[in-house]
């Protein structure tokens, strides 16, 4: 197949959504699919560098937002390319400005466009007015519209299965979960990444990865540390990532007391990513915006054990001590981080943790959305017959 995947968010940007797309090219070309990525200029992007198969259009920042982009043309340039590549199918990978133009591209050339809702844009309301503009309300008309007319949406999570029922989308859903190449996450090199990045062997290390966003509630973890620390005395909190409330989070760092046990690294490239889970001792998120959670999978992939925020699809995932346990309480998150880092050798069991590889596995996932794509194309074909017949 020839598939073209619309999103404003790509690499060199840094997210869970960029993450997931450069996943499944990956995983659709090594099952000998041609993909095409139609995506927004970056000023990060190295313009000297041939990027294969990447088309990008004029963008602006996105407001509020201004680590993200937002295309502001390019329809007729997207569907000129588009039908030069022979497109069978449109993959969308966003409900703004390039969706809108997959959209559009995939009803000129007459084919089927499927859609991936990665973001639970509820949980992100206030960046937009500080939330006094835009309401749930909002939200819902607005995603059902761009479902609207779409032979499929992959939910990563059934929570978001359940966001889309309620705004009343009525194309077909299927949760099809973002996996990760565990074999990248596993990989063991002969370098002591711990020695080299500065870390005594005697620390304890409480890994927290991800864009240091306020809906990460990041300073839930920092303000119980300081309990962790009185419990585990050699144990040191870990904060890799950027954004926008970093300058906040270092700020209650230092009001805790306890600044000299809290590290922050900046952004870390993805390629790199691998080292910090693998010579962490705990990975904690108290996160409750997550759609997905690609970072907890990551860390499982890693072999690190995670204790996180309860909600159905963290309590699906971890499914067994040996991976990691959620929480509701601060109580209950500062115990169960407690137990795995002076208890470590009582959650050690490889068989669930085999099993869950290989649900989460990139191949898995290449494999779900290839099937997802096939199941599109048919239904797209049964509705243009049965149109025909109509007329």
């Amino acid at each position: 197949m020839n598939i073209g995947i619309f999103t404003d968010t790509y690499y060199p940007q840094v997210s869970g959504v960029a993450t997931s797309i450069k996943t499944l090219r990956e995983q659709l070309e090594k099952q000998g699919h041609q993909v095409y990525i139609f995506t927004t200029t970056d000023p990060k992007a190295n313009k000297k560098v041939y990027e294969r198969n990447i088309f990008r259009f004029a963008s602006v920042p996105f407001i509020s937002f201004t680590d993200r982009r937002i295309a502001v043309s390019g329809l007729l340039k997207a569907s000129q390319i588009a039908k030069e590549l022979n497109l069978d199918i449109v993959h969308t990978q966003t409900e703004f400005s390039l969706g809108w133009i997959g959209k559009a591209v995939a009803k000129s050339l007459d084919i089927p466009c499927v859609h991936t809702y990665h973001t639970m844009y509820e949980d992100y309301l206030h960046y937009v007015a500080n939330g006094h503009l835009l309401r749930p309300y909002h939200v819902k008309m607005a995603m059902r519209a761009f479902c609207y007319h779409l032979m499929g949406v992959i939910a990563p999570s059934e929570r978001v299965i359940k966001s889309l029922n309620g705004y009343g989308v009525k194309a077909p859903i299927r949760v099809i979960p973002t996996g990760v190449n565990v074999n990248h996450y596993a990989q063991h090199e002969d370098i002591d990444w711990r020695k080299k990045y500065g870390f005594s062997e005697d620390k304890k290390i409480i890994l927290s990865l991800s864009r240091l966003a306020y809906e990460k509630n990041i300073q839930e973890v920092i303000k119980n540390f300081p309990k962790i620390l009185k419990a585990v005395p050699n144990s040191l909190l870990l904060i890799v990532g950027d954004g926008p409330a970093r300058e906040k989070l270092e700020q209650q760092a230092q009001e805790t007391g306890v600044a000299d046990h809290i590290q922050f690294t900046g952004e870390i490239d993805n390629d790199v990513v691998y080292r910090f889970y693998q010579m962490a001792d705990l990975f904690v998120s108290a996160s409750d915006s997550e759609s997905q959670g690609l970072t907890y999978i990551e860390a499982i992939a890693a072999g690190l054990k995670v204790v996180v925020k309860s909600s159905p699809y963290t309590d699906s995932l971890l499914d067994d001590p040996s991976l990691g346990v959620t929480f509701e309480t601060e109580k209950q998150f500062v115990h169960f981080a407690e137990n795995y880092l002076n208890h470590p050798a009582s959650f050690e069991d490889p068989e669930p943790r085999e099993r869950k590889l290989y649900d989460i596995s990139a191949d898995q996932f290449g494999k779900r959305v290839v099937e997802f794509y096939k199941d599109a194309l048919v239904l797209y074909a049964d509705r243009e017959e049965s149109s025909n017949f109509s007329d």
